[in-house]
C-alpha cells in the first residue's frame, strides 16, 4: 500500500500556531546532515521550522538559509526562530529554484541541504487551506496562495477521463474510474467535505477494510497536481548538486512512493555518474516509538547522499 501523511489528519490541533507540529525523523536527519558549527545549511522546505530550529542550535558562526513557498509557514517559522538572529536567512520561494534562491542569498556553497516533502500538519489543520477531507473548507490546496490553479478548478473543469487518470497516477487509487464518474455527476464543488463524501460513496464498501480514509488518495492526487509537486521535486534534484560544496550532503524526507522513487533514482544516477555517493544503503524509516508518538511519521522515508569530493 502506498500512502501519504494526510491519512492521519489532526482533528483537533489545539491552540497556538505551532500546535500539532512535530518534525519527523529529526534525529536521523541531523545525523546524516552532520551539522558543523561553522557550516552553511539550507532547509529547502522550512515549514514551521522544526528541523531548522535544531540545525540552528548546532551553529556558531554558521548560517542557515530557510526556504518555503508558503508565506504563512514563513511567518510561523519567523516567530519560532526569532531568537537565532543573523544565523538565519529566510526567503519565500519554491525549492525547485534552489540554485537561484541560493545565489540570491550570497552564501557560500552549502555543507548540507534538507528537504522535508511532507504536508505540514499546520496546513492540514487550517480548514481555510482546503487540504483536509475532515474539515469543511474551500477546495483550494495551494501551498503558495499566489499560484493560479486551485483544487476546485481541477475538480470542476477536468474531463472525466483525464480526472480518472490524474487520480490513478498521482493518487495510486485503483477505484479512480468510479470516483471520477461520480465526481463529474455531482459537479460543481466548492467545499472539501462535499468532495470527500462523494469519493467515499464511490468506493465499494468491501474496499473500506483498510487503515486510511477513503478520500486520502484522491486528495493526495489533487494536492500533487495543484502544486506540481513531482515536477518541482524533479527540478530540485536536477539543481541541488551544484549548490553543495564537495563533500556536502543532501537529506530528503518523502511520504509516498512517487516522491521516494524520484529521490531513489536520482541518487542512484548520481552514484553511477560518480557525482555523489549514497549514504543510506536502505531507506530509513521511523521507529515504532516515533510512530506511536507521532502517527504522521508512519509513512516517512529518509534518503541521504554526499556530493563527491573530486
Amino acid at each position: 500500500m502506498h500512502d501519504d501523511e494526510t491519512q492521519r489528519e489532526p482533528r483537533n490541533p489545539g491552540p497556538g500556531p505551532q500546535a500539532g507540529h512535530v518534525p519527523v525523523l529529526l534525529g536521523e536527519a541531523l545525523e546524516y546532515l552532520a551539522v558543523q558549527p561553522d557550516g552553511i545549511y539550507i532547509d529547502a522546505t522550512l515549514g514551521a521550522g522544526g528541523h531548522a530550529q535544531e540545525i540552528l542550535k548546532r551553529l556558531e558562526s554558521g548560517r542557515l538559509l530557510g526556504l518555503d513557498r508558503d508565506p504563512h509557514a514563513l511567518e510561523v517559522a519567523r516567530g519560532r526562530l526569532a531568537g537565532f538572529g543573523g544565523k538565519l536567512i529566510m526567503q519565500h520561494g519554491n525549492f525547485a529554484e534552489i540554485d537561484a534562491l541560493h545565489a540570491a542569498s550570497g552564501l557560500a556553497p552549502a555543507d548540507g541541504v534538507l528537504a522535508d516533502l511532507g504536508l505540514s500538519s499546520l496546513q492540514v489543520a487550517d480548514a481555510s487551506r482546503g487540504f483536509s477531507f475532515n474539515l469543511p473548507g474551500p477546495l483550494d490546496m495551494r501551498m503558495d496562495p499566489g499560484s493560479d490553479t486551485t483544487a476546485a478548478d481541477l475538480i470542476n473543469r477536468t474531463r472525466e477521463r483525464d480526472l480518472a487518470d490524474l487520480i490513478y497516477k498521482l493518487g495510486e487509487e485503483r477505484h479512480s474510474r468510479r470516483i471520477a464518474r461520480d465526481i463529474v455527476k455531482a459537479r460543481p464543488y466548492r467545499v472539501t467535505t462535499e468532495l470527500a463524501q462523494v469519493v467515499t460513496r464511490a468506493i465499494p464498501s468491501r474496499a473500506g477494510l483498510h487503515q486510511i480514509h477513503p478520500a486520502t488518495r484522491t486528495f493526495q492526487a489533487l494536492r500533487l497536481a495543484v502544486n506540481r509537486e513531482l515536477e518541482n521535486l524533479e527540478q530540485f534534484l536536477d539543481r541541488i548538486l551544484p549548490v553543495l560544496r564537495p563533500g556536502g550532503r543532501v537529506v530528503i524526507l518523502s511520504f509516498h512512493s512517487l516522491e521516494d522513487r524520484l529521490v531513489k533514482h536520482a541518487f542512484q544516477r548520481w552514484q553511477r555518474e560518480g557525482r555523489a555517493r549514497i549514504l543510506t544503503r536502505k531507506v530509513v524509516r521511523p521507529t515504532p516509538e516515533e510512530v506511536r508518538a507521532n502517527p504522521r511519521a508512519r509513512s516517512a522515508k529518509l534518503r541521504a547522499a554526499e556530493k563527491s569530493r573530486d
